[in-house]
């Protein structure tokens, strides 16, 4: 069965946090397994192309970024969906560009962002191993937007 998780929406407090690391007891977990599925649902069914844990009220560093066309995101590139927990961008390039960016977590509204354009990330899979990763265009944006979560920022914040 799949779990479609309830969205926290701006001006809740949740949002606002800046989430807690996971720890390295709870790698490779059930629970870690099992919200990550969930939140994988959750984005899928509103067609988003990121999902952070703070938007489904779990205040701990871990986002999804799956890149693919949808009625959102009609022009997206596809890519698999990535999980990374306790992601830390530790490059980004000097170059930035503006682009269109909504939320689940703020309905109906979009706005121009300005992000850079390559990023590398460091984060873990959910077993605990470690990767290091470059992305450019909108999976590099995708992944900035769902960090800012883990930061307490909404895009909103940014425009």
């Amino acid at each position: 069965m799949t779990t479609i998780l309830p969205v926290a929406q701006r001006g809740e407090a949740i949002l606002n946090l800046v989430a807690a690391p996971v720890i390295e007891t709870e790698f490779s977990s059930c629970w870690l397994k099992e919200l990550s599925r969930a939140m994988h649902s959750t984005m899928l069914e509103r067609n988003g192309v990121g999902i952070a844990a703070p938007q489904v009220y779990i205040s701990k560093r871990m986002i999804i970024v799956a890149s693919r066309a949808n009625p959102r995101y009609p022009d997206a590139p596809e890519m698999d969906a990535i999980v990374m927990v306790n992601p830390e961008i530790i490059q980004k390039s000097a170059h930035v560009i503006l682009g269109e960016e909504g939320c689940l977590s703020v309905p109906n509204e979009r706005g121009q962002v300005e992000r850079a354009e390559q990023i590398t990330v460091q984060y873990f899979t959910l077993d605990g191993e470690k990767i290091t990763q470059d992305f450019t265009g909108f999976p590099a944006r995708i992944i900035q937007h769902e960090v800012d979560h883990l930061d307490g920022i909404l895009f909103i914040e940014r425009i």
